[in-house]
């Protein structure tokens, strides 16, 4: 099963009786999961169940749900609260004389919240509510569905690009284990070239300089951090290919390959395992930026 990107928009549409509603949900990444809803006034017991059918489809990612209802013909229980739409009409009135821009219109004062309300005395009689906001919530379920098909269609792209990134991984940690190889005799030799520049050759001992040289050949083994690069490169293949929600294994993974490749240039004495590890911790930020949007 191929992982699941964080980014992704769906929509759906329901309808009941003459009323007709639009959901329109979109996310993007995020440390956790995150979700705001815009719902119309009245609906606000559609919030509770709406974010359990989220938690039951996506772990990770900010959320965004958006319902636009229209009653349709013949809708009951709806008036206009004149003290909100007063107040509404004062604030437009000040707001325009301050900036100078037009008054607002009559249809977006009345797209304000608390405006136009549902009648208390019809809202208690209406038994249909209840089937309504089921009916709604359904829909918003086929809406997510939707969502997390197109987070997974996304995620089969992503992985695709994770894959080449390892592999690419992969390939600098083989060559900078090659590189390694020739470390000793570098070592060697640019000791050796200070040496005869500072002191008088043949004062120092063949065996005090071999000692030195294996001090110093030692210090600059990297072949902890080639195993441990590799060992990563493994289990990021691993995680990739498990399909679950591996986004926050793999920002630690990252972080893991970085530390190793910067221990890998502090330990180089080779111009050419210097240029390998530079080449290494810039395939792993594009790794990291990549697993950052793997839910």
């Amino acid at each position: 099963m191929p992982i699941a990107s964080m980014t992704g928009f769906a929509e759906s549409h329901g309808g009941r009786d003459n009323a007709r509603w639009r959901w329109e949900a979109r996310s993007v990444n995020g440390r956790g999961l995150e979700m705001r809803l815009r719902l119309p006034q009245g609906f606000d017991a559609i919030e509770p169940p709406a974010r359990v059918l989220a938690a039951e489809r996506f772990k990770r990612g900010n959320l965004q749900a958006t319902l636009t209802y229209d009653p349709g013909a013949g809708a009951k229980g709806l008036r206009v609260d004149a003290a909100a739409l007063a107040s509404a009409v004062k604030i437009a009135k000040e707001v325009a004389a301050e900036t100078g821009l037009p008054p607002a219109s009559v249809d977006g004062l009345l797209a304000l919240k608390g405006v136009i309300v549902q009648d208390e005395e019809l809202a208690g009689l209406d038994a249909e509510h209840d089937g309504r906001d089921a009916a709604i919530l359904g829909t918003l379920a086929a809406c997510f569905d939707l969502l997390s098909k197109a987070r997974k269609g996304e995620g089969a792209k992503l992985a695709a690009v994770l894959d080449a990134q390892m592999s690419e991984i992969a390939r600098l940690t083989a060559a900078a284990g090659l590189a390694a190889v020739a470390q000793p005799a570098a070592i060697r030799d640019r000791l050796t070239q200070q040496i005869n520049d500072l002191v008088v050759p043949g004062t120092v001992q063949p065996e005090r300089l071999a000692q030195e040289i294996a001090l110093l050949a030692t210090r600059a083994d990297i072949r902890e951090e080639i195993d441990r690069l590799t060992a990563h490169v493994s289990e990021a293949r691993r995680l990739l290919a498990s399909g679950e929600a591996v986004g926050r294994r793999l920002d630690f993974l990252a972080q893991e390959f970085n530390r190793e490749a910067n221990t890998l240039c502090s330990k180089s004495a080779d111009v050419e395992l210097t240029r390998i590890g530079l080449d290494l911790k810039a395939a792993i930020d594009q790794f990291r930026e990549q697993a950052q949007n793997v839910e």
